[in-house]
């Protein structure tokens, strides 16, 4: 059960289906790491998925997708309430609220909305798109959450949810803490194409946590190293060496001795990656075993998302009722 007396974390991702090492490294690793010692919320952002995609045909097997993930990478759901947010009636409202706290040319300052519309043009960028943000902030106030475990990208973000808490509390009282950003050590793990800096489904550039032993080589193998190493015996510069970040990763233990090879040339690149994909391979195998668990019970998955919304209700009822109070709304 939940440990009111813990300082609480909330944490979600879009349900865009099965997760790659870069969801691993980027923010399920560090939840798993946070469960012991905080009360955990994990939230399944289905609405957040339409700002971008209004096509939800594929929406609950992407979250089952996602969540059975969530439970194979060792999230205890027991300890952790995992949940939709579209279940959760109690994040549209204040959601609601929280727009009347934050203005428009706020949120076009918002780095992430720069980015992502930068080929576009703002003035037809939809509400919910760029509003995201603040129902992100009602995300994670909802459940009084201490803690954000983020990436470096997401930064900007948490900065909104603490101006719109801030400026909640000053409006009608204190009801909301200030959350503070958690990074995690190895935020982002760099796409197999070598081009673009993180993982990325729609870049084709992903090793996934269910990819079998064959499937890590084959992605691995195509995967660039350092240009000026042509032949085997060419010294390397590991530091500039896309599979070399993946040792450092997922096999720390050997990374002095590969860096040592790869300077001298005695380790060639095809070794190189053999030996990457096998620590990776290792590192997923237990991965894949308890994901076939629950792909065998998709029945026990719905279960356990029906648990944490019951939880998740229960918590974000208490703070609509002290919301609501602050605001005497009745």
């Amino acid at each position: 059960m939940t440990d009111v007396t813990r300082k609480t974390i909330l944490s979600g991702m879009r349900p865009t289906g099965k997760l790659h090492l870069g969801h691993w490294t980027g923010a399920l690793e560090n939840w798993v790491a946070l469960q012991d010692a905080y009360s955990n919320f994990h939230l399944v952002a289905d609405y957040h998925a339409l700002t971008t995609n209004l096509d939800t045909s594929g929406l609950y097997q992407n979250t089952i997708d996602m969540v059975i993930d969530w439970l194979a990478g060792g999230i205890d759901p027991e300890k952790s309430p995992v949940f939709r947010q579209s279940q959760i009636k109690e994040h549209t409202e204040l959601h609601l609220i929280f727009s009347m706290l934050i203005t428009k040319n706020r949120l076009e300052r918002n780095p992430s909305i720069k980015e992502q519309v930068r080929d576009l043009d703002i003035e037809n960028i939809a509400y919910g798109h760029l509003g995201y943000p603040v129902l992100q902030a009602a995300d994670i106030l909802l459940y009084r959450g201490d803690l954000v475990p983020v990436g470096e990208d997401q930064l900007s973000h948490v900065e909104i949810t603490r101006e719109i808490a801030r400026r909640f509390n000053a409006t009608w009282g204190e009801v909301f803490p200030e959350p503070e950003p958690k990074l995690t050590k190895f935020a982002r793990l760099p796409g197999l194409d070598g081009k673009d800096k993180k993982m990325s489904k729609s870049m084709n550039n992903t090793i996934l946590l269910s990819d079998d032993t064959d499937t890590v080589w084959q992605k691995l193998r195509k995967a660039p190293t350092d240009v000026q190493k042509v032949r085997r015996n060419d010294p390397g510069r590991p530091e500039v060496c896309l599979v070399y970040t993946y040792h450092e990763k997922f096999n720390p233990s050997e990374t002095e001795e590969i860096a040592e090879g790869c300077r001298s040339g005695e380790l060639g690149c095809v070794d190189c990656k053999k030996r990457c994909a096998a620590r990776i391979d290792s590192f997923l195998a237990p991965h894949r075993e308890q994901r076939a668990r629950y792909e065998a019970r998709p029945d026990m998955v719905e279960e356990i998302l029906q648990d944490g919304e019951t939880r998740a209700r229960r918590r974000a009822e208490e703070t609509m009722h002290a919301v609501r109070d602050a605001m005497k709304l009745g």
